[in-house]
């Protein structure tokens, strides 16, 4: 069952983070499904911590990114959705590729969605897992 409430693709999604700390991080999205999306994070000298891993922060904002996105777009026109919450696990590290996050919504609601966001290295393997919660506010 389609979830979006708003016009969304790739295109609207890559468009509307330009010259943000998305585009600077790299991240782009690249599918957009029924229920889901699903972006990608290089791991680069600019997403990397000074260990040579990618930056458990860089993780976080693809999973932020992501869980806002989509419950921006899964919102009825006119409504916005703000972070409440978000939680990250760290499971393996990654040197270098691509990392790359589906979010799925877990609960959507009149004024709450929560949004599990799991991640994930060129090989399939999970390297993150992330949960955020959405308040939905109403027009002003």
């Amino acid at each position: 069952m389609r979830i979006w409430q708003q016009p969304v693709s790739v295109d609207i999604l890559n468009r509307g983070s330009e010259n943000t700390a998305v585009s600077h991080l790299g991240i782009e999205f690249v599918e957009v499904g029924d229920d889901y999306l699903v972006a990608r994070v290089p791991v680069t000298e600019r997403t990397r911590q000074p260990f040579g891993l990618l930056h458990g922060g860089v993780s976080v904002t693809l999973a932020e990114t992501l869980g806002s996105c989509g419950a921006f777009y899964s919102c009825a026109p006119g409504q916005q959705a703000v972070g409440l919450d978000i939680n990250a696990n760290h499971l393996r590290g990654v040197k270098d590729g691509w990392v790359t996050g589906t979010a799925r919504a877990v609960h959507i609601g009149r004024s709450t969605q929560v949004w599990q966001i799991d991640m994930r290295d060129d090989a399939g393997r999970m390297t993150c897992v992330s949960r955020i919660t959405m308040a939905v506010l109403a027009p002003a």
